[in-house]
């Protein structure tokens, strides 16, 4: 082994040659017009799509910690009417979105099984607030992320994500099923789609500032 060349190649890549980026990628520095940050939790039950909305709507490449399903899951995750999902995520998904020029939107996906919900709580700390995704075809699995949710008392947005067979409710119907109060914005959303999901975000964001909206006493 020539060890003159070994070394020369790591200081070529210490420095930044030989094609090596050295640092964040340009794509993925803020703007320097960036004025705040808000973190934001994406949350459901398995199989519902968290890890696509983030990856459709994030700017930058997104973090994912997506495992092959193996025989470890078999009779504890329940993929009942998801039998085609081969991969699932053990951890979070990371990703970043520019509202405007001043508002930028840090989105964190949880995972889905119970035996990963442990991890939700260091997912929920300092976020402002947050989207549940749901499935009509197991609106159930959604449930205990929208309990959880309010026993923390973090804010949320409700998305009926869309997929393909999968029945459609009216809205008044969905939210009696949830249990959901009038206060509670749900929307329709598709979680492939960059401009929907962005839209997701933004009715989260107007419902923050709406929650945040002081209404001046009458004297």
């Amino acid at each position: 082994m020539d060890y003159r060349n070994s070394e020369a190649s790591e200081e070529a890549e210490a420095s930044g040659e030989a094609g090596v980026i050295v640092g964040p990628r340009s794509e993925d520095t803020l703007p320097a017009s960036a004025a705040a940050a808000v973190k934001v939790v994406i949350v459901g039950g398995f199989g519902v799509g968290k890890t696509t909305m983030v990856g459709s709507v994030s700017e930058i490449r997104p973090l994912t910690t997506e495992e092959t399903m193996t025989q470890a899951g078999v009779g504890v995750d329940d993929i009942a009417g998801i039998e085609r999902k081969t991969e699932t995520t053990v951890a979070m998904d990371f990703g970043r979105i520019s509202l405007n020029e001043r508002l930028v939107l840090y989105l964190f996906g949880t995972p889905g099984q119970e035996r990963f919900w442990f991890l939700w709580n260091g997912l929920f700390e300092g976020a402002l607030g947050a989207v549940v995704l749901i499935d009509t075809r197991r609106l159930e699995v959604s449930f205990d992320a929208v309990g959880r949710l309010e026993e923390r008392g973090v804010p949320f947005v409700v998305a009926v994500n869309v997929f393909p067979e999968a029945p459609v409710h009216p809205m008044a119907e969905l939210r009696a099923a949830m249990d959901l109060p009038d206060s509670v914005p749900m929307i329709d959303c598709d979680a492939r789609d960059r401009a929907s999901s962005r839209d997701t975000l933004l009715t989260l964001v107007r419902h923050l500032q709406s929650l945040h909206t002081v209404t001046p006493e009458t004297p």
